[in-house]
């Protein structure tokens, strides 16, 4: 589930190495913190959220696969 979102992130950002993926699991609950470069995340979020809305429901169908719930924070 993680590569997934980092494989997506990556197509996002030109500064790959930047990409910080945090992961936390609480039974079947899973939080990810998702940390790029600076100037970068207009580029995640993308207009009015739009980018972001689909990372987060393409990572809550993976989940539902796993019978996870996903939950994604995109930190400054």
């Amino acid at each position: 589930m993680e590569t997934i979102l980092k494989t997506v992130i990556e197509n996002l950002v030109d500064d790959k190495d930047a990409i910080s993926i945090e992961k936390k699991e609480d039974g079947n609950r899973v939080m990810f913190e998702v940390k790029v470069g600076q100037n970068e995340m207009g580029k995640v979020i993308g207009r009015q959220g739009k980018i972001a809305h689909s990372i987060r429901t393409l990572m809550k169908s993976v989940g539902a696969k796993e019978q996870k719930k996903v939950d994604i924070e995109f930190l400054d």
